[in-house]
């Protein structure tokens, strides 16, 4: 285990600030006792708004499971994350990443870079219901990771996001790797505490329909394409 996995998982949290901006509660936090100081991101289920499309009190479990399949699958796209208690109660603690603030993410967001494609690709795969310019996190040596998975998984194909300019591209043979790596994965083993049998099964058909088609999908016309507000 590394250190930081290791200190989020049990260092004492120190609440010192709140993001306003976000629809459930979400604060900012401190590790004590750690050197450097390691901030976070701490969700706490009770601060969580319900949702008439998921499950009340689940949402701290999938931002879990996307940073479990994103390790287990070698994305590297999802800030450590972990489930722990903290001073509001049980919830979803996140590594903070530290953003270059030089970084426009709506021109970057828009742009054909790789790491996108590659985030476009794992957001179809857990089927991200808001992936929204502001959930892209590049930090300064232009490492790019996506945050707020709290909405993903659904058994519904529900995909909106702000990066469809991939649509149609056919998968890269190392992309089609990466969707029969995840195929591979013990799902159901791995996320049997955080989703439902059906929402680990509507995984493994996604990718199954990706291969099929073997190009990234197009907006839907059932609902709409990109969340709101978009960043």
């Amino acid at each position: 285990m590394n250190k930081t996995l290791e200190a989020i998982k049990s260092a004492k949290l120190k609440v010192i600030g709140r993001l306003v901006d976000a629809s459930n509660a979400t604060l900012q936090a401190t590790l004590e006792n750690t050197d450097p100081v390691i901030k976070v991101i701490y969700k706490p289920i009770l601060g969580e708004r319900p949702l008439w499309d998921f499950a009340d009190g689940n949402l701290a479990n999938r931002e879990y499971a996307a940073f479990l399949l994103s390790e287990l699958a070698d994305f590297d796209l999802v800030p450590t994350t972990v489930l722990r208690e903290g001073p509001f109660g049980f919830g979803m603690v996140q590594e903070w990443v530290e953003i270059d603030e030089n970084v426009d993410v709506v021109d970057f967001g828009q742009s054909s870079d790789p790491q996108l494609r590659k985030l476009a690709l794992f957001d179809t795969i857990i089927n991200n219901t808001d992936r929204k310019f502001g959930h892209l996190l590049v930090d300064s040596v232009g490492k790019l990771r996506g945050c707020d998975h709290g909405v993903c998984f659904h058994h519904e194909n529900k995909l909106r996001t702000v990066l469809w300019q991939f649509a149609g591209e056919s998968f890269s043979p190392e992309e089609i790797e990466l969707l029969n790596r995840v195929d591979s994965l013990d799902l159901s083993s791995a996320l049997a505490d955080l989703l439902t049998a059906a929402e680990i099964s509507a995984i493994h058909l996604r990718i199954s329909d990706l291969l099929a088609a073997g190009q990234f999908p197009f907006p839907s016309d059932q609902w709409p394409a990109i969340p709101w507000p978009p960043v």
